[in-house]
């Protein structure tokens, strides 16, 4: 969808017009000049009072032409966030896409950078669908709003807002492939094209290097399936000194049945959604490479699909990661962990001063979180906090959880190895991060994001719809930007 500042005249167009208002508060309704009273008599007999995420959609008569308008809902004024012009514009967007329209024109009052960069985002994340498997009707095939219009948008929050809304929805679409179109080979083959077409380096390992390489950890997850598990590396590097240099690492699990501590069936579905991290890192690379910070950026994912088999990898089993570290394996279900150990390990190497990585981890998190929350853990406090702030601008919700009961650290090294894989049931979500610190290279800024709960949805809500989110993306990438 094209997304462009216009100043228009509210009488002259004939498309859809939508309007944000503030709960009884009618001052954008001025804008209508003659038409104002119409509509607010029409609204006030709908009781329409501009409550949050609300929406009336009202047909004048206006000369020879019928006129349709959205009102939206950005609830009180003094408890409205940038998050709220993302999600009236999204609401919108898809209710003047369900009805036909083409185009739309969009009014919300004067507009800086911040709000017309979150009107843009929310439009063009509206309107995601990923069909790509259905066999259409023609007239499903019309159902596509292809413009948008705001009045006095600001022009480089617009830019920005495309290209991370596109970004996100790039990542979208790789999350809801099925296991059966991406596999590790494919997602190495994709990263590799991604690359090639924003002029990036990308490094792709096979199953022979990753074994020379000494990612035992991940190698014994892949190699339970008939495809081959892979290692990407992709490099952005700005033109002159970098600023600073940070590594993003995402779980990559195309597929995930638990491996030989299988998953039932119902914990089985969707686990196409167990490469989110991985899916993530590539979207933040496609928005990297157009915005051009000046910050080296690197984004790594180890591939696998951790299946059942004679050749899969057990529990009891002893591996070395490649840090030397060795982890006992208590189950094969906590696998994703596992490869992110010699992830984390390889980005240690690598100069940086900053790690943040990204994955679908654990149910744990989900309970003590909800399906909306990602889990934020750190070993630098302020480091967190800056993610902590960017998320509530971003719409992406984030919590801090503790990582200093020292008793839950003890449960991760009662086994044979250095770390046991699991920690038990209760505070999964922070053993496994415990876990995972083990492999952050001394002196490293590191945070990680269980994004378990908010990286694939069951219900359309918001700027979203069902399946993947591609969470996570646009909070990397503003961060980033600040850097």
């Amino acid at each position: 969808m094209e997304v462009n500042s216009l100043r228009f005249e509210p009488l002259e167009i004939r498309e859809p017009l939508g309007i944000l208002l503030y709960e009884d508060d009618w001052q954008n309704l001025d804008f209508l000049g003659s038409l104002k009273d119409n509509i607010k008599r029409l609204a006030d007999a709908e009781g329409f009072k501009g409550k949050e995420e609300s929406l009336l959609k009202l047909s004048l008569i206006h000369g020879d032409n019928v006129r349709s308008f959205y009102l939206l809902g950005l609830g009180k004024r003094e408890r409205a966030n940038v998050d709220s012009y993302r999600t009236a514009s999204a609401l919108v967007a898809k209710r003047a896409q369900k009805d036909g329209a083409k185009s739309l024109y969009l009014y919300a009052g004067s507009l800086d950078y911040k709000l017309s960069k979150a009107i843009t985002e929310g439009a063009i994340l509206g309107v995601y669908r990923f069909d790509k498997y259905k066999t259409k009707k023609e007239e499903d095939d019309k159902k596509n709003l292809q413009e948008l219009f705001i009045y006095g948008g600001d022009e480089e929050g617009i830019r920005v807002g495309k290209i991370l809304a596109q970004a996100q929805n790039f990542t979208r679409d790789i999350v809801n492939e099925p296991g059966n179109v991406i596999n590790p080979v494919t997602l190495a083959e994709l990263a590799q094209r991604l690359a090639q077409e924003y002029g990036l380096q990308c490094k792709v390992y096979d199953e022979k290097e990753i074994q020379n390489m000494g990612m035992n950890a991940l190698w014994s997850v892949g190699k339970g399936s008939s495809t081959p598990p892979r290692f990407v590396h992709i490099t952005y590097r700005p033109e002159g000194e970098p600023k600073e240099r940070i590594a993003l690492v995402g779980k990559g699990l195309t597929f995930d049945s638990g491996g030989l501590n299988i998953k039932t069936g119902d914990y089985m579905r969707t686990m196409k959604m167990d490469k989110s991290g991985a899916c993530a890192v590539l979207g933040i690379m496609k928005a990297i490479a157009q915005l051009k910070p000046q910050v080296e950026v690197h984004a790594i994912f180890g591939a696998a699909e951790n299946m059942p088999s004679g050749t899969a990898y057990r529990p009891d089993d002893i591996i070395r990661a490649m840090n030397g570290k060795t982890i006992e394996i208590d189950n094969t279900d906590a696998e994703g962990r596992v490869t992110l150990a010699d992830a984390l390990s390889y980005a240690s190497n690598l100069g940086v001063s900053r790690i943040i990585d990204m994955a679908t981890l654990t149910g744990a998190c989900m309970v003590a979180l909800g399906e909306y929350t990602a889990g934020l853990f750190t070993n630098d406090e302020e480091f967190g906090e800056e993610l902590l702030s960017l998320s509530k601008e971003t719409g992406e919700r984030m919590w801090k959880l503790p990582m200093d009961d020292k008793r839950l650290r003890e449960k991760i090294r009662k086994g044979d190895g250095d770390l046991l894989n699991s920690g038990g049931r209760y505070g999964g979500a922070i053993t496994a991060a415990m876990f995972l610190e083990e492999f952050v290279g001394e002196g490293i800024k590191w945070v990680h994001l269980d994004i378990a709960g908010p990286a694939h949805l069951r219900e359309e809500f918001s700027y979203y719809s069902k399946g993947g989110t591609g969470f996570g993306v646009r909070t990397c990438v503003e961060y980033i930007l600040k850097l």
